[in-house]
This record gives structure tokens, sequence and C-alpha cells, in this order.
């Protein structure tokens, strides 16, 4: 074989080495919420950490398993949205909804609302961030929230849209289970491309 053949053939080596290197992970961008490192277990008992769900589009809320009033009412509201969408749509979002009572709100609790709410696993994660956590989401997504003396919390009831990088693009304040349509409309816009 020729000098000239061996040349061409590592460089053709060299070619697909870097072909079939992995891309890097592009920066996150300065206002995704995936900037907080924020570690999560779910109602099945896995710890992830939230800014591995980056890369697709989410409905985001806090809540706590054990309101009786509002957080029915945010679960609702999130499969109401999903019902304006078209399957294709539902296919490309998530939903994560953030207990705000960690000391609670463990795997079997997320899991029993889960399953009391019908909840399809494969697009909605509940979700209980560690105790010293829950203030930094909440100011991360705007909800306010505090501890009542009877051990509920008052809180924001808000649905929030982020995109697949993590960044807000729409939010409700409509809950119940005739949604918003602005925020419907921001929803079938970003899950249709």
């Amino acid at each position: 074989m020729s000098l000239r053949s061996l040349f061409l053939l590592a460089a053709l080596a060299c070619s697909a080495l870097a072909i079939a290197q992995p891309p890097k992970a592009r920066p996150l961008p300065g206002d995704s919420v995936y900037q907080l490192a924020l570690p999560l277990t779910t109602q099945d008992a896995r710890t992830v950490d939230w800014r591995s769900l980056r890369g697709q589009v989410r409905l985001v809320s806090m809540f706590y398993t054990s309101c009786q009033y509002i957080c029915p009412l945010i679960v609702e509201s999130g499969k109401a949205v999903e019902r304006q969408l078209t399957p294709a749509q539902q296919a490309r979002l998530g939903v994560l909804l953030i207990s705000m009572d960690p000391a609670r709100d463990g795997p079997a609790a997320l899991s029993a609302v889960a399953t009391k709410r019908k909840l399809d696993a494969a697009r909605w994660t509940l979700a209980s961030p560690r105790k010293d956590d829950v203030r930094k989401v909440a100011g991360v997504l705007g909800i306010r929230y505090r501890l009542l003396a009877d051990g509920e919390f008052n809180h924001t009831s808000a649905l929030i849209l982020l995109d697949a990088e993590g960044r807000i693009i729409a939010r409700t304040e409509t809950i119940g289970s005739k949604p918003d349509p602005e925020f419907v409309a921001a929803v079938r816009e970003v899950t249709s491309r």
C-alpha cells in the first residue's frame, strides 16, 4: 500500500472517530430554571436531578399531597390542558408537580395521588425536593407559599410552561377544569414545533 493510501485511510479513520464522538452538551440559557441543581425523589422512589428533564416541554407546578382544596384543582388544570392537545402534542409534553411538603410527601404519598387522579406515568412526574430546596425551587418558579399553623399551606396556584431548555414561556393562575385559552394556545404552539 502506498504512503498516500495510508494517509487517506488514516484521515478517514480520524473523520469517523470525530463523527462517532457524542456532541458536547450545549450550555443552558441564562434564564433556564434548570440552572438550579435540584435533586427530586419521584413517585416511583427514583432520585433524579431535574436538570435531566431538559429536552422536553413541561408544565410545572407546586402542590402538596394532603391538600384537599386547591392542589386537586391544579392537577385537574394540568389534565384539562392535556385534553386540549392532539395526541402528538401530548406526547411532546411532560408534567412535573413538585411538592412543597417533602416531610410528608414521600414516594408512597406521591404515588397515591398519581393513582387516585389516574395520571399517566409516562407523562406525569410527581416529586419531592429536599427540605432545604423547597424555597429555592419556589423562588425560581415564582411560587409564593407559607406553612400555616394547622400544617396546611397557603400558596400560589399556577401552571408554568417551560420550553425544552427550561425557560418559562407562559404562566397561568386560572385553575380548574376550564383552562386559560391563552395558556393552552402557548402550550399548543410550543408542542407543535
